[in-house]
């Protein structure tokens, strides 16, 4: 069963745009280049498990805090 990045992406996008960040901002924070979190919020990159760490805690959230909004985002479906 194939799977989507469509829900991960929107997830880190919300969570960014609630904090009222911009890319750049996460990028700098999760020490990223901004354009990776640009393909992250499209769905263009699948993030290894090292890079989920870096970017749930730059997020503020636990990594499965971050799961739970993509599994909210992909039932929404």
């Amino acid at each position: 069963m194939a799977h989507s990045l469509e829900p991960l992406a929107s997830a880190i996008r919300r969570r960014r745009e609630e904090l009222g960040w911009s890319q750049e901002a996460l990028a700098h924070r999760c020490k990223f280049d901004r354009t990776y979190i640009s393909m992250l919020e499209r769905g263009k990159r699948n993030p290894s498990f090292l890079n989920l760490l870096k970017l749930a805690d730059g997020l503020g959230l636990s990594v499965s805090s971050l799961t739970e909004m993509y599994r909210h985002d992909a039932n929404a479906d």
